[in-house]
């Protein structure tokens, strides 16, 4: 069997690519990350169905962690009493990887941001690939580009289980991890180029030409984020938008009254009593027209110097998140005239 990863661009139907690829993949596992991705697939799916077929079987990541992968195996044994959603203590970081409280608080909680590291040490991994194989005949995971920390270690091996393996998701929508544990992986996300070679030194073939245009966002959008943020995107789309840039306070208060577009903050959304979500949490939103992306004073700055390019990654890519759920246009407002509405 083999194990694909599919680079995609925003909106150029990912979700739809696994949906559809689930009438011929036999028995299915689909795993995606975030809860707004988890609904939207299980929307997809049901509409398609009309329920969710008993070939199919959709999971959260650490739902499917824990309950496929380790109660089977060390749930019993270890008696495991749920999962810790803290960090870890500082001091667990001195401790062996053999110990059990680098893994465990006092309550048999496990640590989730070490529940991979803990069925590579316990040796179970080759056990859970062929449970997966048993049970299921292809391997769907959405949002590849958030699995980090051990998560990431543990999903290319399970990648190489005897299933049709599919990792899709775009690398520049990597605004979350999965989890963080020390040093580890902390440079997966640096650099396109290195990525794709890491999951090729797995084995994984990477496609980066199935999902590469957008058919949400316009050719406008795809110009300004291809020229503007340095990511490569373009459309299916022929018509043309705006990308307006909004300096008027009177402008400013009109957009903001206005429910019909939604207003993307770049933090704490929900102190402004509006129609409103945070960038890096828009990410699976695909239901907005135009869309309103409020800029925080340093990427005010960085926008009015034509310098986005040298954002921070982390920023950029939250910034390319909100940009890319516009099917209209985008209005960019700084932050400064919309905060005598903060609460």
């Amino acid at each position: 069997m083999d194990s694909r990863v599919i680079l995609s661009v925003a909106g150029s139907g990912k979700t739809r690519h696994i949906v559809e690829s689930l009438r011929t993949s036999g028995r299915s596992l689909v795993v995606t990350y975030t809860e707004n991705n988890y609904k939207n697939l299980h929307d997809r799916i049901s509409s398609e169905y009309g329920c969710i077929p008993e070939r199919i079987r959709l999971y959260t990541y650490f739902t499917f962690l824990y309950s496929f992968c380790l109660r089977p195996f060390l749930g019993d044994k270890l008696k495991v009493r749920g999962i810790n959603w803290d960090v870890p203590p500082e001091f667990t970081q001195k401790l062996s990887r053999t110990d059990e409280r680098y893994y465990f608080d006092k309550s048999r909680r496990l640590y989730y941001s070490r529940i991979a590291k803990l069925l590579i040490e316990k040796k179970v991994v080759a056990d859970i690939q062929c449970r997966l194989s048993k049970y299921f005949d292809s391997f769907f995971v959405d949002e590849v580009q958030d699995f980090a920390g051990h998560d990431f270690n543990i999903l290319s091996e399970l990648a190489a289980s005897n299933v049709c393996a599919r990792l899709v998701g775009d690398f520049y929508q990597h605004t979350y991890d999965t989890s963080r544990d020390g040093s580890v992986n902390k440079n997966l996300h640096k650099e396109l180029a290195a990525y794709k070679k890491t999951w090729e030194k797995y084995g994984c073939v990477i496609d980066d030409k199935l999902l590469r245009k957008s058919y949400r966002c316009s050719p406008t959008v795809c110009d300004f984020v291809s020229n503007k943020l340095g990511i490569a995107i373009t459309s299916h789309r022929e018509d043309a938008t705006k990308v307006e840039y909004v300096d008027s306070e009177e402008q400013a208060d009109q957009l903001f009254n206005r429910t019909d577009i939604v207003k993307l903050f770049y933090q704490s959304h929900d102190k402004y009593p509006c129609f409103s979500d945070n960038w890096g949490a828009s990410k699976g939103m695909d239901n907005f027209g135009s869309v309103c992306v409020v800029l925080n004073d340093n990427t005010d700055k960085f926008y009015k110097k034509d310098q986005l390019t040298l954002l921070p990654s982390l920023t950029k890519n939250k910034l390319y998140v909100a940009c890319t759920r516009s099917r209209g246009d985008i209005y960019f407002v700084p932050e400064k005239y919309y905060r005598k509405f903060k609460s």
